[in-house]
């Protein structure tokens, strides 16, 4: 047999499985129990129930270790007997890969936190939905997804960060955690789905320059915030302290150029992740494009939680 015949479908899913249901293998793989599947449409399943679709059989091994069996026998027979429907599937398989590795067109959203350029966003990975984005991020190699919090009528904010994967870490139950980092700030142009998980349209969005006196008074500017902001740190009682250092890591140096790197200060980022502000409060200080703005908001926050503490 050489057609991908999956039995067990979530329902959430039948939709998107029929174009696949009665192709040609791809990527075949064989189980421990010994079936064969293609492996995308395998991986999918295994997102919902750690079972082997046919036979029920646990797999929590495989997911765990994420190395699957290769068929080789299957593949040695598709492509020396049937070479036209091998060269037309991989077509589809290339096709939308090219489509998921686009950065500008539907980019895949997580919606659950505010993510920063330059910060550690940990992630705890669990839904079906976001293990298969995640899955998709790293087999197309841009190892990258946008980040947004929520939002009552839209699904999710019209602002929000690019997070790079450097590593995924798998367990036996198929969930995951990912550690991630952030790159680039965007704007949302338009909102939409594909198989269970938000995406968007996007526009990057930067920091706007400015020179002569302008640029004169943002470096003073600068410079005293970032003192005012290293002084309310170090206020901070030590357990405290401890917390945020294990979790974001040290407070950045001070930029010689604060215009260097066109979100701004990297030190300006840790400060809003660290501060007690709630995501709407924050979501703000992604928007904006005026670095002098940015500095002027943390300065007003950073004046108000030491006039808080002091009564």
């Amino acid at each position: 047999t050489v057609c991908c015949k999956i039995q067990y479908i979530p329902d959430n899913l039948v939709s998107r499985f029929e174009l696949f249901l009665f192709l040609l293998f791809y990527e075949p793989v064989t189980t421990p129990c010994g079936h064969t599947f293609c492996l995308k449409c395998l991986e999918r399943c295994l997102d919902h129930n750690p079972k082997c679709p046919l036979c029920k059989e646990g797999l929590s091994e495989c997911l765990a270790m994420r190395k699957y069996c290769k068929t080789v026998l299957m593949e040695e027979l598709i492509a020396r007997y049937l070479p036209e429907e091998l060269t037309e599937r991989r077509k589809i398989y290339e096709e939308e890969i090219a489509e998921l590795s686009n950065l500008n067109k539907n980019v895949p959203i997580f919606v659950c936190t505010m993510a920063y350029p330059t910060v550690p966003c940990p992630l705890h990975i669990f839904e079906p939905c976001y293990r298969l984005m995640i899955r998709r991020c790293m087999e197309t190699g841009t190892k990258q997804f946008g980040m947004c919090i929520s939002d009552p009528v839209k699904g999710f904010a019209d602002y929000g960060c690019i997070l790079e994967i450097r590593n995924v870490e798998f367990f036996a139950d198929g969930r995951s955690v990912v550690d991630s980092i952030g790159k680039r700030r965007f704007k949302v142009i338009q909102h939409s789905q594909r198989d269970g998980y938000n995406t968007a349209d996007i526009e990057y969005i930067e920091d706007q320059k400015v020179q002569g006196q302008e640029y004169a008074a943002l470096l003073v500017l600068h410079d005293s915030v970032y003192d005012q902001a290293y002084m309310w740190f170090n206020s901070l009682k030590q357990a405290l302290k401890s917390r945020i250092l294990s979790h974001f890591g040290p407070m950045p140096a001070k930029d010689p150029d604060p215009q260097a790197n066109p979100n701004g200060p990297a030190w300006c980022w840790w400060v809003l992740a660290v501060l007690p502000l709630e995501n709407r409060a924050q979501l703000p200080f992604l928007a904006m494009k005026s670095l002098k703005d940015r500095l002027n908001g943390i300065r007003r926050v950073l004046t108000f939680m030491s006039r808080t503490r002091s009564r």
